[in-house]
């Protein structure tokens, strides 16, 4: 096989001539329907389940060379109608309880495929990140009668000191409890579930905003920002969570043009993240690096 051979490049004969968008089927999955039978059995302190679910890769561009960053807006808001679209084709499968959008961008990540994709896994269960989430949210609306992400947002756009970027539907701010130097958080101001409760504003608004933060992420430093990019929306197991509210988090690796922030002891061993800067001071940065609007 050729040294630069890529799989999802046209020509590649595993990919269409021609596309715009695709989603391909995850050549080694961690999820799958049918599912493999597990190799060990199930005991009663430790319990095992059948790896059911489905890993999607969503090709966002033939354009080896891209990124998110690189894509015209009418481009990213296909994009963002191909997640929603595949979120309700997802979330219609009984078996399917949570939908996991998400991009992993950057050798420092660990990716090895450079062409500029992002992923979907389809889970059986909700991640367990995700109920911490959930059951901190829903403790917040019981004991204060108000949403958690919404009391959040009063609070970044009141001191503003946080803030990266807003639009009418979005704001991408920093938070005050960031883990990262540069973990920008992006929070829909109507109080919103998921994709399903998406308008059309909602949609050109999403695509804008995402181009807006890997734009500046990529003109930080001057060279493409590694990141990990997370999409957190209420489960699709039927339930009400109302409580809840649609964001996206973004965590990069970079606490300066040469250093990377590590997860050590620290972090890792006792779950506490030591951030060396303030959130407002690495809010200032990014606000102050272009573009300051599109």
């Amino acid at each position: 096989m050729p040294k630069d051979y890529c799989p999802f490049c046209p020509g590649s004969g595993r990919v269409p001539e021609d596309y715009d968008l695709l989603i391909y089927p995850n050549d080694f999955p961690s999820l799958s329907i049918p599912p493999p039978r597990p190799v060990i059995k199930s005991g009663e302190l430790y319990r095992v389940e059948e790896a059911r679910g489905i890993c999607d890769v969503v090709l966002y561009t033939p354009d080896h060379n891209a990124s998110l960053s690189k894509l015209s807006l009418p481009h990213m808001e296909r994009l963002v109608l191909l997640w929603r679209d595949r979120f309700r084709e997802l979330s219609n499968r009984e078996e399917i309880k949570y939908v996991f959008i998400f991009e992993n961008k950057g050798e420092v990540i660990g990716v090895t495929m450079p062409h500029p994709h992002g992923q979907i896994y389809a889970f059986p269960f909700i991640p367990p990140r995700v109920k911490t989430e959930l059951r901190s949210s829903r403790e917040y609306m019981e004991e204060k009668g108000r949403c958690l992400f919404c009391t959040i947002l009063a609070e970044e756009g009141k001191s503003r000191e946080r803030v990266v970027f807003e639009n009418e539907s979005f704001l991408a701010f920093i938070p005050f409890y960031a883990r990262y130097p540069y973990e920008v958080h992006v929070f829909s101001k109507p109080h919103l579930q998921s994709l399903e409760d998406f308008l059309e504003e909602q949609i050109r608004d999403l695509a804008r905003i995402l181009k807006l933060v890997v734009m500046k992420y990529d003109n930080l430093f001057g060279f493409p920002f590694p990141y990990m990019m997370v999409m957190h929306q209420a489960p699709t197991d039927g339930e009400d969570y109302s409580y809840y509210h649609f964001h996206i988090e973004f965590y990069p690796p970079h606490r300066s043009k040469e250093k990377i922030k590590y997860p050590a002891s620290c972090e890792f061993g006792a779950g506490t993240f030591i951030n060396d800067t303030c959130a407002e001071e690495k809010a200032k940065e990014l606000r102050e690096t272009p573009p300051w609007d599109m």
